[in-house]
Order: C-alpha cells, then sequence, then structure tokens
C-alpha cells in the first residue's frame, strides 16, 4: 500500500512539473479599406505571409516580438480584378512589395505593433482580445502617415467610376493567431 502511494505522489509531482508554451499555429492578416461617399468597405486579406514568433510561457511573452513579413502581391479581396488593379495601381506604383510588423508591447487589452510599409516605420495601438487559443486584434492606419498618398490617388484614378471619385486614407486592419499549449 505504501508503495502504491509514494507512486502515485511521484506521478502527481511529475505531471505538476510539466513546462509548457505556448506557440502560434496559424496566422491571418485582414483589411478593410472604403470607397465611395458613403464609404463603402472592401475587405480582403493576404496569401503570403511569413511569421516569426518565439514560444512562450505565457500568451503576452509569445506576442511581444512577433514579427510578419507580408508580400503585397498576395493581396486576396476574393476578386481577381480588383486584386490586379491593387497590385498594380497601390502597392507598385510606389514599389511596395512587402509590408512587416513586429508586436512592439502588449499592454492589458492593447498590442502596440510597429508597421513598416513604403519605407515608413509608425507604431499603431490594436485592441486586443484573447479567446482560450485565440487572440485577435484591430486598429487602423491612415495611409499619409506611410506617405502612400500618391498610391491613393493612382489606385483611385485607376477606379474612379466604381468609387465614385472617392477612396478614403483610412484602412482598417487585423490580426488573427490561432494558438496551441505544448506540454513537456
Amino acid at each position: 500500500m505504501r508503495k502504491a502511494v509514494i507512486v502515485m505522489i511521484a506521478a502527481a509531482s511529475m505531471l505538476l512539473a510539466q513546462e509548457c508554451t505556448w506557440r502560434v499555429k496559424d496566422v491571418q492578416v485582414e483589411w478593410e479599406a472604403f470607397k465611395t461617399p458613403l464609404k463603402v468597405g472592401v475587405k480582403g486579406s493576404f496569401g503570403t505571409i511569413k511569421l516569426s514568433a518565439m514560444p512562450d510561457k505565457n500568451v503576452d511573452g509569445l506576442l511581444e516580438g512577433a514579427k510578419v513579413v507580408i508580400e503585397t502581391a498576395s493581396v486576396d479581396s476574393k476578386n481577381r480584378g480588383r486584386d490586379a488593379k491593387l497590385v498594380k495601381f497601390f502597392f507598385q506604383t510606389q514599389g511596395v512589395e512587402t509590408i512587416t510588423a513586429e508586436i512592439k508591447s502588449v499592454r492589458k487589452e492593447i498590442a502596440d505593433v510597429e508597421i513598416t510599409m513604403n519605407g515608413v516605420t509608425r507604431t499603431v495601438p490594436m485592441k486586443l482580445e484573447r479567446d482560450d487559443d485565440n487572440v485577435e486584434a484591430e486598429g487602423v492606419i491612415d495611409l499619409a502617415d506611410f506617405d502612400m498618398l500618391p498610391s491613393l490617388e493612382s489606385l483611385n484614378k485607376a477606379c474612379y467610376d466604381k468609387h465614385q471619385g472617392k477612396t478614403w486614407q483610412d484602412v482598417e486592419l487585423s490580426f488573427e493567431l490561432q494558438l496551441a499549449e505544448k506540454c513537456k
């Protein structure tokens, strides 16, 4: 009997001593831009995103320092014609092939994300929501902050009739990370 109790205590100790870390299983980056005087939204994402995130014992530690490199040619608005115009008249107008982002800090419900586009780096506060093994964030950028107004003007000219002469310079951004906890 005594031997069985010792074995049970040892097994329980091993279970309690497990070290667990959080890892990213998948990442999605989405955007919503706006057109027409009524500010009609157009949503999309990117197909090619390279993520770098170090596993950590807690989710906030995993988030801080996580980086992505997004290939702009992989823009996906679920409309091939629109995607071709976005690449040609928006991103290629100023030679923007990639967008990079890094989470610099996490504080309660805000992530400070450093975004670099068109050679300009800005820190964008994004509202965070955590749910078991999922993290979502939302924020807004102003294209003027990234010196992207020539690209915006080019896109507006190419899509003048469909946009009724108005393409807005604010873009809503969001990302979602699907997480997994791994224990040893």
